[in-house]
């Protein structure tokens, strides 16, 4: 089981928040839980926990941030959720035909290469709502990911297989580059490796 700390960080480099995360393949699939610190690295403020099936679709999900929650999962081709406020009175339901739930945790990145599984060379384009920041108000996007690249570096237990992705944002046109070894993220816009204590689960998703 992967144990490690994420530093999430601004456009300018700096530490907005950090993840202190778990993740493992269970019998049904695969799950990522953090908790989430600020910049101090010692008070929390949220957590992120996603649940996916076999398949590795989102059938849980559940953001903590600042007061507010989401929890949702997929079902049917839609994605639903429930949002509430820090006030706790104001939560509000809806749903979208999208593939699940996007957002600033690097989770979100394992959880969306497992629902692809491309081969090397291979690229798709998902529909995702992305919980955006300060308030994980829903939006949703559909973004095209490339599996351009997988390499084999030696490791004292064996080679260890990095695979490079490229993602463009179909509506803006962003490109940005994400590395991941098994179901932990290496390198990705605005999220660094800050600790691993065990290695990464290498086992892969559905192959396309």
């Amino acid at each position: 089981m992967p144990r490690g700390l994420y530093s999430l960080r601004d456009h300018h480099g700096m530490v907005v928040a950090y993840e202190q995360f778990s993740c493992a393949p269970g019998p049904a699939g695969w799950r990522y839980h953090a908790q989430v610190l600020a910049p101090d690295g010692r008070t929390p403020t949220g957590l992120v926990d996603v649940t996916t099936d076999a398949r590795g679709l989102q059938i849980r999900v559940e953001v903590r941030t600042d007061g507010w929650v989401v929890r949702g999962g997929v079902a049917g081709g839609e994605t639903f959720w429930v949002r509430t406020g820090p006030s706790g009175e104001d939560a509000s339901e809806d749903t979208a035909p999208a593939a699940g739930f996007t957002g600033r945790s690097p989770g979100f990145l394992v959880a969306v290469t497992r629902l692809l599984g491309l081969r090397a060379g291979a690229s798709s384009s998902v529909r995702l709502v992305a919980l955006t920041d300060p308030v994980l108000a829903p939006l949703p996007i559909e973004v095209s990911w490339s599996l351009t690249t997988v390499e084999q570096y030696p490791t004292e237990v064996g080679p260890l297989p990095v695979e490079r992705y490229e993602t463009e944002d179909l509506a803006s046109g962003q490109r940005a580059a994400v590395h991941l070894a098994g179901d932990v993220v290496l390198a990705a816009p605005g999220v660094e490796l800050d600790a691993l204590e065990t290695p990464p689960t290498l086992s892969s998703g559905p192959s396309r």
